[in-house]
């Protein structure tokens, strides 16, 4: 054999080994993504993202963006039914009984505020839900986070006020 085709040999036997390589990893790496399953958010990231929503409710409501205000609401009540079904107890704390005691009343009176374009409505309403937030959080043992109205926007990129 020539120097040259033993060269070329070498380089596909080469890339051959590297490409072997490539494979199995990818081969273990699905293995181990397949035995962990699907990913679940947990607690507190679904309680981070549900303080958000509760921000961008308050910006566009006050705004009177009651378009965006509705759909804030109805993300938070996505956001509780996923507490609920992912999380119904977290470390003893009963997360679907208590969102289901404490949470359909508050959003609902904030529904009504919005649907009736009624501001003074919804800032009461507001204030019920985030006392409701409050209220979980002590029941939950966990009164040391306390929610509270928005002092200004947290969310710099986004336009609350209503288009005109």
């Amino acid at each position: 054999m020539s120097p040259a085709a033993r060269t070329r040999a070498l380089a596909a036997a080469a890339a051959l080994g590297i490409a072997a390589a490539i494979a199995v990893a990818r081969a273990d790496k699905g293995a181990a993504e397949a035995s962990r399953g699907p990913f679940v958010p947990g607690l507190g990231e679904i309680m981070s993202l549900q303080q958000a929503r509760h921000a961008k409710l308050w910006m566009a409501g006050a705004r009177r963006n009651w378009p965006l205000a509705a759909y804030e609401l109805d993300e938070l009540r996505e956001g509780f039914e996923d507490a609920s079904a992912l999380h119904p107890v977290f470390e003893s704390v009963p997360v679907a009984a208590l969102v289901a005691s404490l949470t359909p009343g508050p959003l609902d009176a904030v529904g009504k505020a919005i649907e009736a374009k009624d501001a003074a409505g919804f800032r009461k309403s507001f204030d019920g839900l985030t006392a409701a937030c409050n209220a979980c959080h002590r029941a939950a043992t966990r009164g040391f986070i306390v929610i509270t109205r928005p002092q200004g926007p947290a969310f710099g990129n986004q336009r609350f006020a209503p288009l005109r």
